[in-house]
């Protein structure tokens, strides 16, 4: 019998559970293995009923591109691949998850449904609307976070220095090893295999952002984790902060759409010897992404300036109207066609090949706030450029990685500056002092 930790379930409605088939409502974690949802709905289905898998594909999502949905459709085919080795049925359903899922749920008969933590508006919204609408349990269990968001803390964290201390005191007990998902003991009503043609066929996105390079799917984000383990990880710690030395993970996008479990890859870092590198990594992926989770789940206008705190607030409308020495709008910084040489390799590098160095993107948003007419418009843009381009759109790490930038988030007040106030400074003598500035700029200068 699986053994999923309790602790990480959360039940969202009254309804009790019936004999019907369990439905895994499948969302933010589209992976087979290592999906505490999905191992749960197993267990729930036993050797009496059957399991079936549904994910609910939104024609259209948040200004997503086709990047986005090419990424995320080849990683789901492998996952409906995956699953039918094992027995398991696996539908898609075409539409907004609080209309298609209800009407699922009633026409199979569905005893219970068990689905993914996500802190995003909308999908707390889908949730909702879903729970109230079936006459069976709706639960939720945390896939996405070690120690589950809703357990390490019931409020809103100051910042890092305040969470973590929490995280720390439960990651024990929580970073364990997965079960195994085992095949199914009953099959179920043989669903038709997806149609992946019809499906693209189907979206209402922008088809002029791309594919990039990057191999989707679960396979591929264990043998990026592997790789990353084994060759980049050594070397972290002392290079993380140069976009020359490729000695980041790369695996945002992965763990965005679900395809690799965070807790996985913690699990293989923190099997390797001791030391800066497994430790700044760890903290990273653990306490500061989390932290990101804690802030969305507990703060709806996340995307927003009025979420930034009082401080900030207070000293960027002191500094309103300050005097810039350049403003641009949205369609010169897409189109990466700033003064600056610096600036506009990381557009070029975000635009050609959906990602952006994470140190180069906190200089990138710095940037956009000095240069538009107002902090609100600059958080705007900031999230808008992130969500078009960037794999890993849309996601609790951007919209607080732009608060950061640009409302002072989960920081402090530094030395008033013209426009920033006391909001903290980027600019590129400080980017030369930590990496070879003009070779990036050469770099990604031959992209365009």
């Amino acid at each position: 019998m699986l053994k999923v930790d309790r602790r990480r379930i959360i039940k969202l409605n009254s309804a009790e559970m019936s004999a019907g088939p369990v439905i895994y409502w499948m969302s933010r974690e589209q992976r087979v293995r290592d999906n505490w949802g999905l191992l749960h709905a197993r267990e729930l289905a036993g050797d009496k009923v059957p399991l079936i898998v549904v994910f609910c594909l939104v024609p259209s999502f948040l200004g997503a591109t086709m990047r986005q949905y090419d990424f995320m459709l080849n990683g789901l085919q492998q996952v409906e691949n995956d699953l039918r080795e094992l027995g398991y049925d696996f539908v898609l359903l075409s539409g907004q998850p609080d209309e298609t899922l209800p009407a699922f749920v009633s026409k199979i008969r569905a005893g219970a449904v068990v689905t993914d933590f996500d802190p995003l508006r909308v999908k707390q919204y889908w949730q909702k609307n879903v729970g109230q609408k079936i006459d069976a349990p709706l639960i939720e269990v945390d896939g996405h976070n070690v120690v589950p968001a809703r357990l390490v803390t019931d409020k809103r964290e100051y910042g890092a220095r305040t969470i973590r201390p929490k995280i720390q005191r439960l990651l024990p007990e929580f970073l364990e090893d997965f079960p195994q998902l085992d095949p199914v003991d009953i099959r179920g009503e043989g669903f038709p295999a997806v149609d992946w043609k019809q499906v693209r066929s189907s979206l209402e996105v922008d088809e002029t952002i791309g594919p990039v390079d990057l191999i989707s799917g679960e396979a591929a984000a264990h043998a990026a984790l592997d790789e990353f383990v084994a060759h980049g990880l050594g070397a972290y710690a002392e290079k993380r902060n140069d976009p020359n030395a490729e000695a980041t993970s790369r695996l945002s996008a992965y763990y965005h759409f679900g395809q690799l479990a965070p807790q996985r890859a913690a699990l293989a870092v923190a099997a390797r010897p001791a030391g800066d590198s497994v430790d700044s990594y760890l903290e990273e992926l653990i306490v500061r992404r989390e932290l990101s989770d804690n802030f969305c789940l507990h703060t709806p206008n996340y995307d927003s300036l009025d979420a930034a705190p009082e401080w900030a607030l207070k000293t960027l409308a002191e500094h309103s109207a300050d005097r810039r020495a350049y403003l641009y709008s949205y369609e010169y910084f897409e189109q990466a066609r700033t003064h600056s040489a610096l600036w506009n390799a990381a557009q070029t590098q975000m635009v050609h090949s959906g990602f952006m160095h994470g140190y180069m993107r906190m200089y990138w948003a710095k940037k956009i706030l000095e240069w538009s007419a107002s902090a609100e418009e600059a958080l705007r843009i900031t999230i808008a450029l992130n969500d078009r381009f960037e794999l890993d759109g849309r996601d609790p790490n951007g919209y607080v990685g732009a608060l950061w930038s640009i409302g002072g988030l989960h920081d402090r007040g530094w030395k008033k500056r013209s426009v920033f106030g006391s909001i903290r400074y980027m600019n590129e003598r400080g980017c030369r002092r930590k990496f070879d500035v003009d070779a990036y700029i050469r770099k990604w200068s031959k992209a365009i």
